[in-house]
């Protein structure tokens, strides 16, 4: 959640950039001041780039430096910055505006990223040891936060990392393109930027750094009364480490504070918050309902808070393990048990923040995650940063956005609203977050927690009241009025979603035409299927939706021309842009775009479908038989070659999905090669793909484990996965296609297993690749079996999630901080699922057409239900929604 809330400030109900336009984000002055004669500057969002027109280019990667500083002191080390480097031609670049500063350094932001105001770019390492010496002297009392992935110069602001000076990218580890820097043999390596400073292997430290890097190592814990076992959470504020007192024996939790990081919105730092939470825990001290304050120390300027180590669970964690809805055998007992215990423990939490009060002090933050409860029972509030007295009648500057009071609440009400947020969590554990948008959807969650468990309903009305405030007003748009999935007919569905999605379009724009997920805002993201124009425009058409034809045009005009770095895989890039133009009659453009991506270096792509080359192999099959085209099949050609040279054995993968191996499932795994071999013997008969494609299957079957309720899920040790990119109904879905062709006993078991997480009546988020949508989808499109009533019951749990924007129904994206209207998270993915499951066109996700025939209907032989051009036909749906 963390990398999605800076893109929360811009916008209530999109994710989005913030504005450069504005003037609070461009407000150092050096942004006004003209460019020095011979020099050239370039602009970001958030970066302003400056470097001499002429003379000798910058090398490709080397040591840079990096110049941290506060807020109070940014201007002074900018202009020091400026006036050294400029008469000297040195290249660097710094953040634009405090606001962008601010969110550079803030508790969420990156750790590896934060505090970084300025990059200079050495030209040498001789340069690189002059430029350090005289800019320590010329900064010297300006301060900074630490910056975790660089090595410090002395005492003061500047830091040293290697890496790139050109954006260069090369193939990692899940087949997708990363930054990438150049080995001792000349080969593109991913440039590794973590949260803490490290040379590549091939590289020695400057010799005059050996004593900044002493200087680093020498700081430990050694000496300390407390051992550290173990990390239990990092912020960008500092980290939470288990630890255990030598002089006892007894084991502790220790807070640490980063000077000048972790910044609120009114500008704490994370020191600041944590002497405040050492005081309020003195105010506190005898309350068993919060941890014993142990002591409080300093170590290397950064400072640590001991408290009592409690054992045990975070209430987020026994929500998840118990919450019965995850289950595909949960019936009225289990709903009965689980409403018992949700009850219960939210009336030992009302106890806990009822004890506080009367100590005059508000939580501010209460969240399932600040909640621990041991086995023997016992409530413990922990994190008390943003804690407040409550007869300030103050509010919170630093708080979880589910339970996080709007602006009319202040003091204990504070409280009093992320209560009733937990009760209303404690049983639709995902919704409470897009009250943020719409708080009377409160009233709606409500009435389906009240259809679903047996919760007493004046229970559920005081935490609705509390929500909605004493004076909460008409609800200008209520989503009951909405036609909601599961109580309306298709139709209606499908156009109040169309008014949604065309009512969000700004093709007034460059970066995006729809807004969506924040991964649009990367290279190419704006145009690509997954979170872009072109997996809207995709879903639009599938659906039968009338377009204004500048959005086609807009979507082509910018593919044609596409940035540096732009990705050419089926769903990050440029291909899957092709296949949509082609799909909305524009072939020529298509055809042109294909052939820019055919110049680039494809083949050292990775092999899986969402950016790879069973993706781009696909789109070249589908494209190459529409249009006779052999230099197209040829090179479809190459990509099954390459992807069977890659491939493996059946064993030749680790029985763990992610993490540091490689991904299983439809998007990441090995069933998008199976896909492509499918398909490929499809269109030629030979027998030796259909075994390429059951080896390929078995790699991802090799990731999977069973759970307790009998569903065969993907396996990444921590967690197990259903879903439609790197889960169950993904890889469910290419075995149907292969038993189209080939009986298999183990993986006819096998998609059965697979698809039982379909009963499942619980999905966190609502989108196509990660929630709800992709069930409905997978079941529409291979999973379901005659009379199966699971595809309308997934439908049907749509309405949790349902929004009301602009008369239309909307969904909210990844992490469900804000509306999204693309395919792989938002809107438009809800769209083609349903679309699949009613409509008499048969929508269908790319490639999962008719067994033998490409998607969308191009190869000879038209699929019922689509014209002569592929398009699906808009008639009346089967049956409701």
């Amino acid at each position: 959640m963390d990398e999605y809330e800076p893109y929360c400030l811009a916008d209530l109900f999109f994710y989005d950039k913030l504005d450069q336009q504005q003037t609070d984000l461009s407000d150092f002055s050096l942004v006004a001041r003209p460019v020095p004669t011979g020099w050239e500057r370039h602009e970001s969002d958030t970066w302003m780039y400056y470097g001499p027109a002429e003379g000798e280019p910058l090398p490709g990667q080397g040591w840079k430096i990096h110049v941290s500083a506060r807020l109070d002191d940014a201007e002074r080390a900018l202009r020091a910055t400026w006036e050294y480097c400029v008469p000297r031609g040195i290249s660097f670049k710094y953040l634009r505006g405090q606001a962008t500063l601010l969110m550079y350094n803030a508790k969420t932001a990156s750790r590896g990223a934060s505090g970084k105001l300025i990059t200079i770019y050495p030209r040498d390492e001789n340069e690189l040891e002059l430029v350090l010496k005289d800019l320590n002297e010329l900064l010297a009392g300006v301060q900074g936060p630490y910056i975790l992935s660089d090595l410090r110069y002395f005492d003061g602001p500047l830091f040293v990392r290697y890496g790139g000076f050109a954006e260069r990218r090369c193939v990692g580890k899940d087949g997708e393109l990363v930054l990438a820097i150049e080995n001792e043999h000349g080969e593109l390596v991913p440039d590794v930027r973590g949260s803490t400073f490290a040379v590549p292997e091939w590289i020695s430290l400057p010799e005059f750094l050996g004593p900044h890097l002493a200087a680093r190592n020498a700081v430990t814990t050694t000496g300390l009364p407390y051992r550290i076992e173990s990390v239990l959470h990092f912020s960008n504020g500092g980290g939470v480490y288990l630890g255990r007192d030598e002089r006892g024996g007894e084991r502790v939790v220790l807070k640490e504070a980063r000077p000048h990081a972790g910044l609120d919105a009114v500008g704490r730092d994370a020191v600041t918050r944590l002497t405040h939470e050492r005081d309020i825990l003195e105010r506190l001290a005898g309350l068993d309902v919060v941890p014993a304050l142990l002591d409080y120390f300093t170590l290397g300027e950064h400072h640590f808070l001991v408290e009592e180590f409690v054992d045990g669970n975070p209430l987020q964690r026994r929500l998840v393990q118990r919450f019965p809805l995850t289950r595909a055998d949960c019936g009225e007992e289990e709903l009965a048990d689980y409403t018992r215990w949700a009850l219960d423990t939210h009336r030992k939490v009302e106890d806990a923040v009822r004890l506080l009060h009367e100590r005059d002090v508000v939580f501010g933050d209460l969240h399932p995650d600040n909640i621990l409860i041991t086995d023997e029972g016992r409530v413990c509030l922990i994190d008390f940063e943003v804690a407040m007295r409550a007869a300030d009648n103050a509010r919170t500057t630093l708080a979880n956005p589910a339970y996080s009071a709007p602006r009319d609440r202040g003091g204990v009400d504070v409280d009093r609203y992320a209560l009733a947020c937990l009760k209303l969590c404690l049983f639709a554990p995902q919704t409470t977050i897009p009250l943020l948008m719409h708080r009377p959807k409160v009233t709606h969650l409500a009435a389906l927690i009240a259809e679903t468990f047996p919760v007493p309903r004046a229970s559920l009305d005081e935490a609705v009241a509390t929500i909605l405030g004493p004076e909460p007003g008409p609800d200008p748009s209520p989503v009951t009025a909405l036609p909601l999935p599961g109580a309306a007919p298709w139709p209606d569905v499908r156009d109040a979603m169309h008014r949604a999605v065309l009512a969000a379009a700004t093709p007034g724009r460059d970066d995006r035409l729809f807004p969506g997920d924040v991964a649009q805002f990367a290279t190419g993201g704006g145009l690509n299927i997954a979170y872009g124009a072109a997996g809207v425009l995709y879903a639009l058409a599938e659906t039968g939706a009338e377009t204004a034809p500048e959005h086609a045009g807009w979507l082509a005009e910018r593919a044609l021309r596409p940035a540096a770095g732009t990705p050419l895989g089926f769903y990050e890039g440029l291909h899957g842009v092709a296949y949509v133009l082609d799909r909305m009659d524009r072939r020529a453009e298509a055809l042109d775009l294909v052939g820019i991506c055919l110049r680039e270096d494809w083949e050292r792509l990775g092999t899986n479908l969402f950016s790879g080359l069973s993706g781009i192999g696909l789109n070249l099959l589908h494209l190459g038989e529409a249009t006779g085209e052999s230099a197209l099949t040829d090179a479809a050609a190459r990509t099954v070659e390459l992807c069977a040279e890659r491939l493996g054995g059946p064993d030749d993968v680790p029985e763990l999905s992610g993490g540091d191996n490689p991904r299983a499932g439809l998007m990441y795994g090995s069933s998008g090669p199976a896909l492509l071999f499918l398909h490929a013997y499809e269109r030629s008969g030979d027998a030796a793909l259909l075994d390429l494609a059951a080896d390929a299957i078995r790699q991802d079957l090799r990731r999977c484990k069973h759970a307790e309720d009998g569903s065969l899920q993907v396996n990444q040790g921590w967690r197990l996965l259903p879903y439609l990119d790197e889960g169950s109904v993904g890889i469910g879905l290419v075995i149907a296609r292969y038993l189209a062709h080939r009986p298999d006993e183990a993986f006819a078991r096998a998609r059965d297993e697979l698809r039982r997480v379909a009963a499942s009546r619980f999905f966190v988020q609502s989108g196509l690749f990660t929630g709800r949508a992709g069930i409905v989808a997978a079941l529409a499109t291979g999973l379901r079996e005659p009379g199966d009533p699971l595809t309308g019951e997934q439908a049907r749990g749509l309405r949790w999630h349902a929004m009301p924007y602009e008369g239309g129904l909307a969904f909210t994206g990844d992490q469900l901080l804000r509306l999204s209207m693309d395919f792989a998270t938002g809107t438009a993915g809800v769209l083609l699922a349903l679309g699949a499951a009613f409509d008499e066109g048969s929508p269908s996700l790319p490639f999962f057409g008719p067994s033998g025939a490409a998607a969308g209907g191009a190869l000879a032989g038209t699929p019922a239900g689509r014209d002569r051009a592929g398009r699906p036909v808009r008639s009346e749906p089967r049956k409701e929604v």
